[in-house]
């Protein structure tokens, strides 16, 4: 068995370091990476896992939940890629939180099919800060024209936590920098009871500097990704 808990406990103390205020949750991005290693993660203690696709995550946690049925209220489980319409329904009952959401139709979805399954989600609005084509969300000007708007998108099932903030494609650790500021001072003067998700693998520190409250990382604590043939 891989000891996977060092790892996760040695991220979390070097938060400590890094912050003064609370400590962000750790999520240990498990995608790609087959059942028995969250198997074991699980057995050594880790209680937060990433996701993005939505087939083998269904498969890994349902098989989680029925060997271990304590998963079922101890385990979040985040699902952090882009939310679609088609088939964000798979969302409700596997996952505890969705990182992606990144439009207001599947914003209205989300909300619609909650209701309808009677499982809550909580969600973050994705941003796009860097303005590459390739990622979506929103921009900040968009966020902030429908302020009032957004309050109305929640309902008993469907919470908004916050906001996703992503640094750009090629890694500059200043560009990077340069966004999740963005993304914290806005989130401080406009909407500051909400929380922030940033920082991976190869940007964590930053992010837990600037205040974020989650954290999603997988290589550093799970290896590099086996990455084969998924749906989402």
């Amino acid at each position: 068995m891989s000891d996977y808990i060092t790892t996760y406990h040695s991220i979390q103390n070097e938060f400590k370091s890094l912050t003064n205020g609370q400590l962000p949750i750790l999520i240990a991005v498990s995608k790609t990476k087959p059942y028995e290693v969250v198997r074991d993660a699980y057995l050594q203690g880790i209680r937060e896992f990433g996701e993005n696709y939505l087939p083998e995550a269904i498969e890994k946690f349902t098989r989680l939940r029925e060997e271990f049925p304590d998963a079922e209220t101890s385990v979040n489980v985040h699902h952090i890629g882009p939310v679609q319409s088609g088939t964000l329904r798979k969302l409700f009952g596997v996952f505890s939180y969705t990182h992606g959401v990144g439009s207001f139709s599947s914003l209205s979805e989300l909300l619609k099919r909650a209701e309808k399954e009677k499982k809550k989600i909580r969600y973050f609005l994705q941003t796009n800060l860097t303005g590459e084509n390739t990622k979506h969300g929103f921009s900040l000007e968009a966020l902030l024209e429908n302020k009032i708007k957004l309050a109305g998108f929640q309902n008993e099932y469907c919470i908004w936590e916050g906001f996703m903030g992503m640094g750009p494609s090629s890694g500059d650790l200043n560009e990077t920098k340069e966004v999740f500021t963005k993304l914290k001072n806005f989130r401080e003067e406009h909407f500051p009871e909400r929380k922030l998700s940033m920082g991976m693998s190869g940007d964590y520190p930053l992010a837990v500097t600037l205040g974020s409250n989650f954290v999603r990382i997988g290589s550093k604590i799970f290896g590099e990704r086996e990455y084969g043939t998924h749906s989402v």
